[in-house]
């Protein structure tokens, strides 16, 4: 009796690890025939056509083998592509479950650059370009498109059309604050970045690969935020004040609201910082 309980719990104990684990994983339909795919605090997005399933970044290993067995469940369709967002592993990982599934996988010529040169275990790119993509699924398209420098390599944006979503991973986020002390990030790439995206046609929804959807005026509140943190730092370093000192003095009140604002302000500025020394010489032109 003692084993069968013991059978009979560890089989409850399975059971319910399975349960949790699937409850990790959400689908919300954002617009149309385009979905987010959340998984814990990261996002990606797909778009479903009668000529197949594009996906945007696989996330983890994990959660590309869900997602990949949920899309055919659901869709009965297949999955033709899968893009790269940019190199870091905490959304290019997964790839072979896509490549498995039949996907052929795009990036950015800077991210399969990175993700051959560091042997992440993911699948290569097989479609690379240089500056924009247009990959065309029956009467949907997607377009993808590399703004320069701004978090990890060769970061890219998509916009599914006609459905008009824009996807944007780490270098726009909506509702929060940007992450930590900006680990990978160039301040002045990331601005740069975000004012070309609010150059380009105007959007319907944009989803971010962490945080929130928004709108235009939320991506333009977000930018206000990155460049009033930019010229704090930077003015702070010139009149020559050292790091403790701008973590003491720079509050920047009216972007109280966002989250993380108390846990990561002092982190930013840091980052910050530590961006405008390591690529501008910052410090060295202190009095």
């Amino acid at each position: 009796m003692n084993f069968i309980k013991q059978v009979s719990v560890g089989l409850i104990a399975v059971v319910c690890s399975l349960v949790v684990h699937a409850a990790d994983y959400s689908i919300k339909q954002v617009k149309d025939n385009v979905y987010r795919f959340s998984t814990g605090t990261h996002h990606n997005v797909f778009m479903v056509t009668d000529e197949g399933i594009f996906v945007a970044d696989p996330i983890s290993d994990a959660a590309a083998d869900y997602l990949t067995k949920e899309l055919e469940k659901r869709y009965k369709r297949p999955i033709k592509y899968l893009a790269y967002s940019h190199n870091h592993p905490d959304h290019a990982l997964g790839g072979y479950a896509y490549e498995k599934a039949g996907a052929t996988t795009i990036a950015h010529e800077f991210a399969a650059e990175d993700i051959v040169a560091t042997k992440l275990p993911t699948a290569i790119p097989e479609l690379i370009f240089k500056d924009d993509m247009r990959v065309d699924l029956g009467d949907s398209y997607v377009e993808m498109h590399h703004y320069g420098p701004n978090n990890g390599r060769g970061n890219i944006s998509f916009r599914f059309m006609p459905a008009n979503v824009m996807f944007v991973v780490d270098w726009v986020v909506i509702g929060r604050m940007p992450y930590k002390n900006l680990p990978g990030y160039d301040i002045q790439g990331m601005i740069h970045s975000t004012e070309a995206l609010l150059d380009m046609p105007d959007f319907d929804v944009l989803v971010g690969g962490h945080a929130d959807m928004g709108k235009r005026e939320d991506v333009e509140r977000y930018l206000s935020y990155l460049k009033a943190l930019y010229a704090a730092v930077r003015d702070g370093m010139l009149a020559g004040k050292s790091l403790e000192q701008l973590q003491k003095e720079i509050s920047l009140p009216e972007y109280s609201d966002l989250k993380m604002y108390d846990e990561w302000l002092v982190l930013n500025i840091e980052g910050v910082h530590r961006t405008l020394n390591d690529m501008s010489y910052m410090n060295t032109r202190v009095k």
